[in-house]
């Protein structure tokens, strides 16, 4: 691991509280180089706080210091616009009789010691009633993105005023591939989330059972499929340290069934290697091989592997690179990548006539009026 990765872990480990502040001196070439990696990996507002407390001369350059300072402020105004988004959504759903979960994003950054300087991407919203029942609704009101394909579990609202990205979910979670240890994840899921209660932000969240489970198939989702980044880690790591010794012991029992027992090895891993967690917190053994595999993607690829390289080289790159990507990770594991590959040869033989009627190998601007 280089200078600037562990110089990033260092950082991290200030911001979540497994080290006290203190400076760290560096080179002005090394605080870009970590410049460059806190963007890619959107940790830009959680690691800014760390070096805002730090007291003396650290060595940051001023106008990068200025640049961090600028986008920790803009993160902040943006988290108490969503905040206040999310709460909107929930009164507004409410008033038609959905219950209704946030999920993730500004769920997850209630567990933080700064919440406000968690990075936020879109709201995702689960609204109570199914799938037909929740886009019939979302299109009678006039508020659904008509020019979206409705997908497995969610469907995207049109963007308001405020122009934050909301995901409207009909299932809990993207689940799993495999379509065997998805249904039973689902029926779990689907359960626990009307457990939801209220938060003093204005909006229901998830019990910490439903999101341990929720949250490690969307590492493990992602990551088999084009890439994680350290801030679902970072986030990982929080809901680890507000869960109960019951919570872990059911969710340590379900890994299996709910096919997460690989992917939760190596995120066990990295909560040891990067977070110190004690092994009597552990939802499983570490997974040492599994866990450097994720590690090293992480770095490489960055926020949901927008990052690698094949990215920045073209859309039909792009479309390779997804589909060796569950190639590659076969040894990661295999049930899943080969679902993946499944799938995948399913799609594009169900979209043959419509690649036809438009007379175009690509459907990434096809929209059906």
């Amino acid at each position: 691991m280089n200078d600037t990765k562990w110089t990033l872990i260092r950082l991290m480990r200030m911001a979540v509280g497994c080290e006290p502040y203190e400076p760290m001196t560096l080179p002005e070439r090394e605080w870009k180089e970590v410049d460059i990696q806190i963007c890619q990996q959107t940790l830009t507002g959680v690691i800014y706080c760390v070096v805002n407390r730090m007291s003396g001369d650290v060595g940051i350059p001023k106008p990068l210091l200025m640049e961090w300072t600028l986008k920790a402020e803009a993160i902040r105004r943006f988290n108490a616009k969503m905040n206040a988004e999310a709460a909107r959504l929930t009164r507004w759903f409410g008033e038609r009789g959905r219950k209704t979960a946030i999920l993730k994003g500004q769920a997850n950054a209630r567990l933080y010691p700064h919440p406000d300087e968690r990075q936020p991407g879109d709201i995702d919203i689960w609204v109570e009633g199914g799938r037909d029942s929740v886009v019939k609704l979302l299109g009678d009101e006039g508020v659904l993105d008509t020019k979206d394909t409705v997908s497995y579990h969610h469907v995207h609202l049109n963007k308001n005023a405020s122009g934050i990205a909301v995901e409207v979910h009909f299932r809990p979670s993207s689940g799993n591939y495999n379509p065997i240890t998805n249904r039973r994840l689902q029926r779990f899921l689907e359960k626990e989330i009307l457990l939801s209660e209220s938060c003093p932000e204005g909006f229901d969240v998830p019990t910490c059972r439903f999101a341990l489970f929720m949250q490690m198939a969307h590492i493990q989702r992602h990551f088999l499929s084009g890439g994680i980044g350290l801030r679902h880690i970072v986030d990982y790591y929080m809901l680890m340290k507000i869960s109960s010794e019951e919570d872990r012991r059911f969710v340590a029992s379900q890994l299996s069934r709910f096919g997460l027992r690989k992917t939760a090895g190596a995120v066990m891993w990295m909560m040891s290697e990067l977070f110190s967690m004690e092994s009597d917190r552990m939802l499983c053994p570490k997974d040492e091989r599994r866990g450097r595999c994720m590690l090293d993607e992480a770095f490489k690829s960055g926020n949901f592997g927008w990052y690698h390289e094949n990215r920045r080289k073209g859309y039909w790159q792009t479309v390779i690179s997804g589909i060796l990507i569950p190639i590659r990770l076969m040894g990661f594991s295999f049930q899943e990548c080969l679902w993946i590959n499944v799938k995948f040869v399913i799609y594009i033989i169900r979209t043959i006539p419509k690649r036809i009627k438009y007379r175009s190998l690509s459907l990434r601007y096809v929209h059906e009026e």
